[in-house]
Order: C-alpha cells, then sequence, then structure tokens
C-alpha cells in the first residue's frame, strides 16, 4: 500500500480485469451516447470439413461501424475470402443502418487489400510498431 491507502500493481496480461474494464467502459460509453446501439458482429467462412477458412470481427455504434480484426488462412489467401469477408461485413453494417465502416492496418498486414476495395486512408501513426505504420482507412457505405 503506498500513502493514499490504495495499492497499484503492474503485471501481464489480466483477462479479469480486461473483462471488468469492458464492462464498465461499455456502461459509460452507453450512458453517454444513449439510443445509439453499441454491439459486435461476425463474419466466419469454413470449408466442407468445417475447418475455419477466414473470419472477421467488427462492431457498429449508432450509424457507423468499424472491424476489429481479419484473418485468412495461409493456403486461402489470394483466392478472395477477404474480400467476400469485406463484402459481407460491409452488407451487415449497411443492414444495421450505418454509413460508413474504419478499419485500422498496419503497413506489414493488409491496407493495400482495403484500399483495393475502397477504403481511403484517413490516418497514419508512423514508427508503430517499430519501423511500421499504423493505417486507418475509412469506406463510406452510401
Amino acid at each position: 500500500m503506498n500513502d493514499n491507502g490504495v495499492d497499484i500493481t503492474t503485471s501481464g496480461a489480466d483477462s479479469e480485469l480486461d473483462a471488468r474494464l469492458s464492462k464498465e467502459l461499455d456502461a459509460f460509453n452507453q450512458a453517454a451516447t444513449a439510443g445509439h446501439e453499441q454491439s459486435e458482429f461476425t463474419v466466419r467462412i469454413t470449408d466442407a470439413d468445417g475447418e475455419l477458412v477466414a473470419g472477421l470481427s467488427g462492431w457498429s455504434w449508432g450509424d457507423r461501424a468499424g472491424i476489429g480484426m481479419t484473418w485468412v488462412r495461409e493456403d486461402s489467401r489470394g483466392d478472395g475470402r477477404g474480400a467476400e469477408l469485406l463484402a459481407a461485413a460491409e452488407e451487415e453494417a449497411r443492414r444495421r443502418g450505418c454509413v460508413s465502416i474504419l478499419v485500422s492496418s498496419f503497413t506489414f498486414q493488409a491496407p493495400a487489400f482495403y484500399a483495393r476495395h475502397g477504403y481511403e486512408e484517413v490516418a497514419r501513426v508512423p514508427g508503430f510498431p517499430a519501423a511500421h505504420e499504423d493505417v486507418w482507412l475509412l469506406k463510406p457505405l452510401t
């Protein structure tokens, strides 16, 4: 304990703390944006054996959407699966009344892929991580 009677600790991953922070921030955000629903969605592509080929997780909040994670199995890259994921996510966002969708992609990942699909760069964070950059892209859905 320090002088103020509180204990401050630093540690590695803490799923319990993450869950609590998510719960508390969701409640705060919902109160601050009453009437603007926030919810998550996923898109999954599986093969004939039921194995995951590609997936995407995203969210909508009011009339905006975002993509959190996109992944395509290595042996299926270049087969159009990423485009299928984006199309399905964009359709779900439109169904929810969203007017745009946002994604962040590091330069060693796929910003060019998103640009080919109509996403426009709106911000770039240099040197993150290391010698790479974090590229933020936005696509209008109207």
